[in-house]
C-alpha cells in the first residue's frame, strides 16, 4: 500500500508540525506533500526524505509572507497528482483536505481544526493585529473562500479530530462526522518528579486570549511564587501589572522547561483551548493542573486526579481553585500514569491504526453506503 502524508505548510514549528513529524516518524517509507516548506524554519524530516511542494514554492518570500498566499492554498492542493496512492493521510487546520485521490483510495483528514480565519475571523486576527486592519478589504475574498472550504471540506472519506471541540465544530461547519483521537506528547522530552518546590507555573505565549492577565491578578492577591515562561506581544504590559512574587523568564530551553514543569506545584492554564498540549505536558512531568474548564481540558483533565478546574475565566476563580489544589494530597505518579496511558505516541498509534483499518475495510466493503453515515463524536 503506498501511502502520502500531506501538510497545509511546514514554514515554521507550531503544534500541528509537531503532530505531523510523529506520522513522518511512524510512516517512514511515506512520501510527503506540503504547499510550502523551509527546512530552517519547521520540523525534521530528515536528510534523505524528499518533500513535495506546490507551485507556490516558486514565489519569492512565499515562505516568510505565507499568510498572504491564502487564497491560492486551495488550487495549489487540488493540482497535487495523487493518483499513485492507495492511502492518504493529511494533516491540516486548513488547506491540505483539498487534496484529489482516485475513486479507490481512502483520505483521513486528522484535522486540528476548522479553518478558523474563514469561520472564527475576530477570534483568528486577534492574533494578528497587523491583518485587522486589512479586513475591510478581504472580508469579499474570505466570503468566496468559505463555499471553497466547504466544497473541499467534503473531501476527506474520514475526519479525525485532536478534541471533542473540535469535532463538535466539524460536524457543525463542514456537515461531516469525525472520530475523536487525542494527540500526543513526545513524553521523553519531559522528566518526572514527585518532590515539588515551592512555585507555580505558567507556559504560554503572552498573547491576550490566553488570559494570562488574570492569573497575574490572582497571584498578586494570592502572593504565592509563580513564574512564567513565554514570550509575547502582552509581555511588559504584564510584567507591569505583576508584583515582586511573579517572575517572568521568557524563552527558556527545553531541558530548563521539562525541569520546572516536573518540580512546579501546578501548571494554571486561564485559556479556551480547542486540545492544548501544555496541560498534557504538565502530567506527565507528574504536577497537577490547574485550568478553566472548558474546551480540550475536559478531554485531558480527571478533576481531582490531575488537576482541579476553575468555572469562570476571573481572577478570584484562580484563586479559589489554587487553593483548593493546594488542598490536596495529590499522587504525583498516578497523574504521570495517567497521561502514559493515554497520551503517548504508543497509544496514540495504536488508536490511528485501528481508525485506518476501519476506514480501508469500510472503503473496500461493496455493501456499503455511504448515505447510511451517522455523525459521530466518540473518544476512542
Amino acid at each position: 500500500m503506498k501511502v502520502a502524508l500531506v501538510h497545509d505548510y511546514l514554514t515554521q514549528k507550531g503544534g500541528a508540525e509537531r503532530v505531523f513529524e510523529l506520522f513522518c516518524q511512524h510512516f517512514p517509507e511515506a512520501d510527503v506533500y506540503t504547499s510550502l516548506y523551509s527546512a530552517s524554519h519547521s520540523i525534521d524530516l530528515g536528510q534523505h526524505r524528499r518533500v513535495h511542494t506546490t507551485a507556490l514554492q516558486a514565489i519569492p518570500g512565499s515562505v516568510k509572507y505565507f499568510r498572504l498566499l491564502a487564497p491560492f492554498y486551495f488550487s495549489a492542493f487540488k493540482s497535487l497528482d495523487m493518483r499513485d496512492y492507495d492511502l492518504i493521510i493529511s494533516s491540516t487546520t486548513s488547506f491540505a483536505k483539498a487534496v484529489q485521490k482516485r475513486p479507490d483510495a481512502t483520505h483521513i483528514c486528522f484535522c486540528h481544526n476548522i479553518t478558523r480565519f474563514l469561520w472564527d475571523t475576530d477570534t483568528y486576527l486577534r492574533q494578528y493585529q497587523s491583518y485587522k486592519k486589512l479586513y475591510p478589504f478581504i472580508r469579499p475574498i474570505f466570503e468566496q473562500m468559505r463555499q471553497i472550504d466547504l466544497e473541499f471540506a467534503q473531501n476527506p472519506d474520514l475526519y479525525v479530530a485532536n478534541s471533542s471541540v473540535v469535532s463538535d465544530r466539524i460536524r457543525r461547519v463542514y456537515h461531516r462526522p469525525a472520530v475523536t483521537i487525542n494527540f500526543p506528547i513526545e513524553v521523553d522530552n519531559f522528566v518526572f518528579s514527585d518532590q515539588k518546590d515551592d512555585f507555580y507555573l505558567v507556559s504560554s505565549r503572552l498573547i491576550s486570549y490566553k488570559r494570562i492577565d488574570i492569573i497575574v491578578e490572582a497571584f498578586n492577591w494570592l502572593g504565592l511564587p509563580l513564574l512564567v515562561i513565554g514570550t509575547g506581544p502582552e509581555r511588559h504590559y504584564l510584567e507591569a501589572k505583576a508584583l515582586d512574587n511573579i517572575a517572568f523568564l521568557g524563552h527558556v530551553s527545553d531541558l530548563e522547561r521539562s525541569h520546572l514543569m516536573a518540580r512546579a506545584q501546578a501548571v494554571v492554564v486561564a485559556a479556551l483551548e480547542d486540545y492544548g498540549l501544555v496541560p498534557i505536558e504538565a502530567n506527565v512531568s507528574g504536577t497537577p493542573v490547574i485550568a478553566y474548564g472548558m474546551g480540550g481540558v475536559l478531554d485531558t483533565q480527571v478533576p481531582g486526579k490531575t488537576g482541579v478546574f476553575f468555572a469562570r475565566q476571573s481572577p478570584e476563580a484562580i484563586q479559589a481553585a489554587v487553593l483548593k489544589a493546594a488542598a490536596m494530597n495529590w499522587n504525583y505518579s498516578d497523574i504521570r500514569d495517567h497521561a502514559l496511558s493515554h497520551f503517548s505516541k504508543h497509544a496514540f498509534f495504536k488508536q490511528v491504526e485501528q481508525t485506518i483499518e476501519q476506514a480501508l475495510q469500510k472503503a473496500h466493503d461493496p455493501t456499503h453506503d455511504p448515505t447510511h453515515d451517522q455523525v459521530i463524536n466518540s473518544v476512542y
